[in-house]
């Protein structure tokens, strides 16, 4: 099954263009790593997949419902600092709209796993403005998985992380690729890291310069 479709996007703003003559499609199941320099386009395409920018010419099509997808975006962890705790903050992320604060056994269960591969035991009941750059990254890595999404789409999400959680984040992503399924699309300049995951790279410089294996990816 195909989950995402993408042909001849063009993305501009403030008349400058951002990227063109993107055509891609992303496979059920697919890790996809997003590279590129800085004004490269990754986020301005992921914004765009998740339908934050709109695009100026082509069209992106997702072939599954918006509910089923997780999207971690670059955010001033500064700006994190509002009376709620790490756990209220990562719970809401199952709350659908028109819903009430209601969780499930299930949900429970999920968050409880989510926080111990974080290693999140002792800040889940700490309000978010007294945590670390670091461990509010974490909250909002664990906000996004909770929802145990189709499709997750994180955008540098090891931003704030030290080497050793950035190691475990990347790997509990691979753990969710390989035995969950979970498409994931994300935007990195951590090539290191994700080296040893095998995904499918995409270099982008305003427009595809490289999609392949990581293998065979030449650093060009």
């Amino acid at each position: 099954m195909t989950v995402l479709e993408i042909e001849q996007l063009k993305v501009s703003y403030a008349n400058h263009v951002a990227l063109e003559n993107i055509n891609l499609e992303i496979k059920d199941g697919e890790y996809v790593c997003l590279i590129g320099e800085n004004g490269s386009g990754k986020s301005t395409l992921v914004k765009t997949i998740v339908g934050l920018l709109k695009p100026e010419e082509g069209r992106v099509n997702l072939n599954i419902l918006l509910d089923e997808v997780a999207y971690l975006s670059q955010t001033n962890l500064k700006d994190l600092d509002f009376p709620a705790t790490s756990k209220e903050i990562i719970m809401s992320g199952v709350q659908k709209h028109r819903k009430l604060p209601f969780y499930t056994k299930k949900d429970k269960e999920i968050y409880k796993d989510i926080i111990k591969k974080l290693k999140m035991e002792e800040i889940q009941n700490r309000r978010i403005g007294d945590l670390s750059g670091g461990q509010k990254q974490r909250v909002l890595i664990a906000r996004a998985l909770i929802r145990e999404p189709k499709l997750l789409i994180l955008d540098e999400p090891a931003t704030g992380l030290d080497y050793n959680i950035t190691k475990e984040v990347y790997k509990i992503l691979e753990e969710l690729n390989k035995n969950n399924k979970m498409t994931i699309i994300m935007a990195t300049h951590d090539i290191d890291e994700i080296n040893e995951i095998k995904p499918r790279i995409i270099y982008l410089g305003k427009t595809i310069k490289y999609d392949g294996n990581i293998e065979n990816w030449k650093g060009f």
